[in-house]
């Protein structure tokens, strides 16, 4: 169901569940290695989070466990929240195979429900894998940037990976294309057709396809789902205008990775 977001009464609050219950089984499709994925998340977010003691790390938007899990194996004692009850199972299933023994605790919640279902401090708060522009105003994103920083001990961490819509808004591409996985049995393929809507604010609809069969026999499956195009400035002013500072941006791969503390 769509309420009104704040901020804007025009756009309507994006719905990302149904895109995520439906996708959830072949999230890992999305990578080209997610072992590998979780390997290379586990090295940046130790150096992000290594010289900052910290020990308790409270994941906004786990996922199937990309970050989460990956923090476990490395002895962080880790929150796991996702909006989505079919992504949460996943994450569930992924961490009995991949950190059996990890610190790992999980919650059904999303950006905004937060005050309503956390009652901890943690010393780091993330959310990455573009997941903060689903929320599509300034209104929700300074709401969840503020439950954040509720979340956050004083002088925690605040970690936000988005993608460079800068770049994106330069060219504004339509077609992207994404995996291909040469299994045995199926040949799976994966691309995104882009829709740009100039709003204000710029909103793009991705829609993903997965084509899944081998020699002549394919089957085809499109599943869509909406982001604000947050340009890196509009981010920072509203970390700033929220209470936090330091604030740093790396690139890592195709997300901008900011760092905050909470002032």
């Amino acid at each position: 169901m769509f309420r009104f977001g704040q901020g804007n009464s025009a756009i309507e609050m994006n719905n990302t569940n149904d895109f995520y219950d439906a996708v959830a089984d072949h999230y890992h499709l999305f990578y080209r290695n997610w072992e590998a994925t979780l390997d290379r998340e586990g090295a940046t977010l130790r150096r992000l989070l290594g010289a900052r003691n910290v020990r308790s790390v409270f994941d906004a938007s786990c996922g199937p466990g990309t970050q989460a899990i990956a923090l476990a194996r490395l002895g962080f004692d880790v929150t796991a929240a996702d909006l989505s009850e079919t992504m949460l199972a996943k994450a569930r299933e992924n961490a009995a195979v991949y950190a059996p023994a990890g610190k790992l605790h999980y919650l059904h919640a999303g950006f905004l429900d937060l005050p309503n279902r956390v009652h901890s401090t943690f010393d780091a708060v993330l959310t990455k894998g573009n997941a903060l522009p689903h929320l599509l105003t300034d209104g929700e994103i300074t709401l969840a940037l503020r439950n954040f920083h509720a979340l956050l001990k004083p002088g925690g961490t605040l970690i936000v990976g988005i993608r460079d819509f800068d770049i994106l808004l330069e060219d504004r591409p339509r077609f992207v294309p994404s995996q291909f996985h040469d299994d045995p049995n199926e040949q799976h393929i994966l691309f995104d057709i882009w829709d740009w809507d100039d709003g204000p604010p710029v909103i793009v609809t991705f829609n993903k396809f997965l084509v899944s069969g081998i020699g002549e026999d394919y089957r085809v499956q499109k599943k869509s789902v909406r982001y604000r195009a947050l340009r890196r400035a509009e981010l920072e002013a509203l970390l700033i205008a929220t209470g936090f500072t330091d604030i740093t941006v790396g690139q890592q791969q195709w997300e901008l990775v900011f760092t905050a503390t909470k002032g």
